[in-house]
């Protein structure tokens, strides 16, 4: 076997997780689109500009930090817009850029959903699992995701 093939417990464990973060992420997202009416697109959003210290975010910012494709994010805020849910503002200090809020009724469904979504976190994950269990869970999500803002940050091609 050569270092690129994954052993079979290594296989074991990836689709563990694979088929554990698809069926968590869609019971979620469908949870949310039911019982508040936002899509896990639109729940991200909403969560990064609520936890921003002024309660606006920057459109570079924002889609930084949810890693998304600047097309991505522009279709999902022009969606979200015309529902009411956000609002985008002109960027005073960088001209091709905006600055994105909350409106009240996005306001208002963001809390609906986030009570909703550690609702369902606590049922699916937090109760399920014992104390070492997350603290497992957790030491196991900051090492993969130092791995990956490491290469984040890497120049291109330097792997």
């Amino acid at each position: 076997m050569s270092s690129s093939e994954l052993t079979e417990r290594q296989v074991a464990a990836w689709t563990s997780y694979q088929r554990m973060r698809v069926q968590l992420s869609g019971r979620i997202g469908r949870e949310l689109v039911r019982e508040v009416g936002l899509s896990e697109a639109d729940y991200e959003i909403l969560a990064a500009i609520i936890e921003s210290p002024d309660g606006s975010i920057r459109s570079l910012a924002l889609r930084c930090g949810l890693d998304w494709e600047k097309s991505r994010l522009s279709h999902q805020l022009r969606r979200m817009t015309e529902r009411g849910l956000v609002v985008r503002d002109e960027c005073l200090e960088d001209n091709r850029g905006f600055v994105v809020r909350a409106s009240e009724a996005g306001l208002a469904a963001a809390r609906a959903a986030q009570r909703h979504h550690e609702q369902a976190v606590r049922r699916y994950v937090a109760d399920v699992l014992s104390a070492e269990q997350l603290d497992l869970l957790g030491a196991i999500a900051e090492t993969v995701l130092t791995k990956l803002d490491d290469e984040r940050l890497q120049p291109a091609g330097v792997v």
